[in-house]
This record gives C-alpha cells, structure tokens and sequence, in this order.
C-alpha cells in the first residue's frame, strides 16, 4: 500500500500518537478519570505496530515477527496496569496534577514523546523495502525480548500477589525477582526494548541507526527521571527509618539482577559505574545515625522478624 506522509511513517505515527494521547488526556482532564493512562501507553504501542504493518503491505517476516512482539507486550503490560488500577484505585501519581491543568498536559504530552521514540526502531523496519536474510542479530533480538518480557510480566505478578497479601500491608516487596534487584521489572522493560532494536539493526542503514534513540530514551527515562528515582524517593520516605530496609537496599542491585550476597560486597564505584547505584536514589535515605535516633524516640525496638530478608 505504500508509505503515507513520509518513507518512515515519522510523521504519520507521530499525528497518530499525539492524537491518541490528546483523545485521552482531555478525558481525564475534564472527568478527573486517571485510571487509563497506563493503558493509554501501552496499546499506543500496539496501535503503531498494528497500522505501520499493514499500510506498508510488504508483510515481511521480519516486520511481522518484531510487529507481534511489540503487540504481545502492550496487550501483556496494558491489561495488567489497567486492571491494576482498577483494583487499587486512584493512582497517586496525579494527586498533584489532577486539579493543574498545566502539569497534567505536560505528563500527557511526554507519554506521547515517550511512545513514539520508543517505537522508532519498529517503525522503521516496517516502512522499509529491505528485507536482508535473517542473522544472529534476530536471534538474539527475539531472545532478549523474550527474556525481558518474562522478566517484567513475573516481577509484576509477584508484586502484586505480594501487595494483595494483608500480611505485606505496608511493607516493601523483597520477594522472587524483587530479591534479586529493586526494580526488576524496569529491568524487563529496558533489556526487552534492546532486544528490539537488536533484532531491528539488520535492516537499518544511514541515518536510520538513529532509531537506537528509542531504547537510549527509555533507559535514560526510566534511570534518571520518571522510574527509579521516584520510587526509590517513595520507598525511603516510607520505610527508611526501618534498619531492615536499609539492608535490604545495601544488599540488593537497583536493576541489573545480582545475588544480594555478591552484590553487598562489590566496591562502591563498581556499583555506581557498572550497576547504576547511583547517589540520585538515596537522595531521601535519612542518614543512618538520625533513623536510629528516630526509632528510639519513638519507642520503637528492632523486631527480630525485621532483620530477616528474603
């Protein structure tokens, strides 16, 4: 069927995206509604795939392959974070911004930055004529989403049966993967994003390796600015006079998967260069000696169950 707009589909999947988003922040700027924005991400996702696929009409196995790939994922992570909220309620994300108009567009119009980037790499192998023999790169491509995925999908599952646990009410999730490193669903999200772009390089000549911005944008995003930072300042405000904690985040990896016993051991510029601990996710880790204090002002004695880690 050709290319629409332009040889890489740049603008019409930019004019999708940008409305697709608009569609759903004026629902919930004017209903107060917040429970579909995660959703509104995630099948953005599988609207790009879907449409670049089919306009293009060329139907190669590689465009195919890496187009239900990308679908698999935003049906598997759109589902869930919906049903998520359903069941939790309000997202607390928007406590801020549900009555200032002006920060809810801005978290709406980077959703929509944040999808279309990320797509790139599927979108230019989609809008593309080359069809190169599938090589080692696909293979590892496929292998990388597939452990990314399975990564995210079973940390998100842990957690959640963790959190509907009453007896977890409260306390943080050190469980399975979540023993392992502090975020291993970011983890999945970045490693399988990779593997996109991996199995995408084949085809990609010129200025078209500047699709790797998509997986670089998403790392940085979920690094230093939306992903880790906010819930490692979320989890120390809450729990960060509790000394089990406190050993749980010396002992565990912030994303890249380590034994806690290896882990606990390496040199302190081995983590913060080669394994992202960086000082940006203790910014809101009371110092050591003031959250004693605090606990003993508070009458509050060192439980032995609270010394135990999973």
């Amino acid at each position: 069927m050709g290319t629409v707009l332009d040889s890489h589909f740049l603008a019409l999947t930019a004019i999708v995206t940008v409305g697709y988003q608009l569609l759903f922040f004026i629902v919930t700027a004017l209903l107060k509604f917040d429970k579909v924005t995660d959703f509104a991400g995630s099948t953005n996702f599988i609207i790009l795939a879907a449409l670049t696929l089919i306009l293009k009409g060329t139907w190669y196995f590689r465009q195919v392959v890496l187009s239900v790939l990308v679908i698999i994922w935003g049906i598997r992570l759109g589902l869930f974070l919906l049903m998520r909220i359903l069941q939790w309620g309000e997202d607390r994300r928007f406590d801020e911004m549900r009555s200032n108009l002006g920060k809810l567009a801005v978290f709406w119009i980077f959703q929509a930055v944040w999808v279309w980037t990320v797509s790139l790499p599927l979108t230019v192998v989609n809008s593309s004529d080359r069809d190169p023999a599938l090589d080692v790169r696909d293979i590892i491509g496929w292998i990388m989403w597939s452990i990314g995925t399975s990564f995210e999908a079973t940390a998100d599952q842990q957690k959640l049966a963790f959190k509907n646990s009453p007896e977890n009410r409260g306390k943080w999730c050190n469980v399975g993967l979540w023993s392992y490193t502090r975020h291993p669903n970011y983890f999945g999200e970045i490693f399988l994003w990779w593997g996109i772009f991996v199995a995408a390089s084949p085809v990609l000549k010129r200025a078209e390796w500047l699709v790797i911005l998509g997986p670089i944008f998403l790392t940085l995003l979920l690094l230093f600015l939306s992903g880790i930072p906010l819930l490692e300042d979320s989890a120390d405000k809450k729990f960060g006079n509790v000394p089990a904690y406190r050993i749980y985040k010396r002992r565990t990896s912030p994303l890249i998967p380590l034994p806690p016993s290896l882990y606990e051991n390496l040199p302190s510029w081995f983590k913060t260069v080669f394994l992202f601990e960086l000082p940006l996710y203790s910014r809101s880790l009371p110092p050591e000696g003031l959250a004693w204090c605090r606990r003993s002002s508070e009458g509050e004695g060192i439980k032995g169950d609270e010394m135990k880690l999973s």
